[in-house]
């Protein structure tokens, strides 16, 4: 097997949620680690993954908002201090397109998800390796992890949508 390891500058693990029914709150989560085996690049079926965030290291450029987003309201940092995704399936639709299925761990709450995994590139760096670059998406509803707080707002409505959109860059070595 291939170990594979993330390139840290050249990836993200963000989200958005809609807010006040206005516009879009993004964050990011700027500490975590991953786990990629595969006997090659272009056989990720048979791939390993495994990836651990630290919820503390979640940023949304607020310090207030990031600091109720790790209390006992959302994340709960002190009691969950991770977040886990594990695959469990991988299925290419072709060279450029896989279907990404894993065991999503937020709060002590384990649920399937699926993420749409593009193939954009592959990049031969100036120390003469491989990085291989890939987006991932996916949509959760946010209460079916218990994250459940909200708000009402007087346009009959909540302050925070249910549904937080994923998106995940990562650029892969292999060594």
């Amino acid at each position: 097997m291939a170990h594979f390891t993330v390139d840290m500058a050249h990836s993200e693990i963000g989200f958005s949620v809609r807010h006040m029914k206005i516009s879009k709150v993004k964050g990011t989560f700027g500490s975590y680690t991953a786990k990629i085996e595969a006997p090659t690049i272009q056989e990720l079926h048979a791939s390993k993954i495994e990836i651990e965030i630290d919820v503390a290291s979640i940023s949304t450029r607020d310090l207030a908002r990031d600091q109720h987003l790790i209390s006992a309201d959302f994340f709960d940092a002190d009691r969950f201090p991770k977040i886990y995704f594990t695959k469990t399936d991988l299925i290419p639709s072709d060279e450029e397109l896989y279907t990404l299925t894993g065991d999503l761990t937020i709060k002590n709450v384990t649920k399937s998800v699926t993420f749409d995994v593009l193939y954009k590139e592959k990049k031969q760096t100036e120390w003469n390796t491989e990085t291989h670059v890939f987006t991932c998406s996916t949509v959760i509803n946010r209460k079916d992890f218990g994250l459940t707080y909200n708000a009402l707002i007087e346009a009959n409505g909540t302050i925070i949508d249910e549904n937080i959109q994923i998106t995940v860059l990562v650029a892969l070595n292999s060594y």
